[in-house]
């Protein structure tokens, strides 16, 4: 068990990559908090992650882009935990629109939820990690780097989840705190009504796409096989002399 003991916040923990992170850090020993706005999904994957062990798991209803259910969230999590070691925050959304008819409250939503949960999130869990060091690790994406055609304001807003990542890894290394950003790709229920948006044709093409993006088979990973256990290395001692990187799990997808 890498990670017997360790006192761990999971956001977005209803679904998607959240779930499998939950039920992986727990299956390695943590105490996991899981948060989500999904609460009867995030409810049924906790109580499923607890009842497998041998670490622990609850559930806190969490939105992150309100400071004060995060403080609230944070708070009652961290009392139930004992402390705090990791925060791996996954919560985050995305749309598609052409970049010139992106409207205000598209760009605000993708910047509250991906950006703000990130400052909200980072930034509450810091003074539990201050004393003892710690891990944070911030999920990005490659179209933060990269850019993705038809999600302008989504990849505008991961690109502010990598810039922050790196910022605060310089100004909280000194407290022993690691903050990095993950750029997974990962096949996912977010990528399945990505996938849905697109007409045949496209989505031909946009396979077609991907299989010659991806060196390591041609498509999206699993994130049971090909995500967890790059979470569980992160917030283990392993990891602890990396820091204010992106790092991308992705089967090559972001080789320059």
């Amino acid at each position: 068990m890498e990670l017997k003991d360790k006192r761990l916040i999971v956001t977005g923990a209803a679904g998607g990559i959240g779930a499998s992170v939950l039920r992986e850090l727990v299956a390695a020993g943590a105490r996991v908090a899981a948060m989500d706005v999904s609460d009867a999904a995030g409810r049924e994957q906790a109580a499923r992650a607890d009842a497998a062990g041998p670490g622990a798991a609850s559930y806190f209803h969490c939105d992150v882009r309100a400071r004060s259910e995060v403080e609230d969230a944070f708070g009652a999590a961290v009392a139930w935990l004992g402390g705090l070691d990791g925060l791996v925050n996954i919560a985050g959304i995305e749309r598609a629109a052409p970049a010139e008819t992106i409207g205000d409250a598209d760009w605000d939503l993708m910047f509250d939820v991906n950006a703000r949960g990130t400052l909200n999130t980072n930034q509450v869990a810091f003074p539990h990690l201050r004393e003892r060091g710690g891990r944070i690790l911030n999920f990005g994406s490659a179209a933060g780097v990269m850019g993705l055609p038809g999600c302008a304001h989504y990849s505008a807003a991961k690109a502010a989840v990598l810039g922050w990542s790196r910022t605060v890894a310089k100004e909280w290394g000194r407290h022993g705190i690691s903050v990095n950003a993950a750029a997974p790709g990962m096949w996912t229920p977010m990528y399945e009504a990505h996938r849905a948006r697109m007409d045949a044709e496209t989505l031909a093409a946009h396979d077609r796409m991907m299989a010659g993006l991806i060196p390591l088979g041609g498509r999206l990973g699993d994130p049971d096989r090909d995500m967890t256990p790059f979470v569980v290395f992160m917030m283990g001692e392993g990891a602890r002399f990396i820091t204010g990187q992106t790092l991308a799990v992705d089967g090559g997808l972001m080789i320059p």
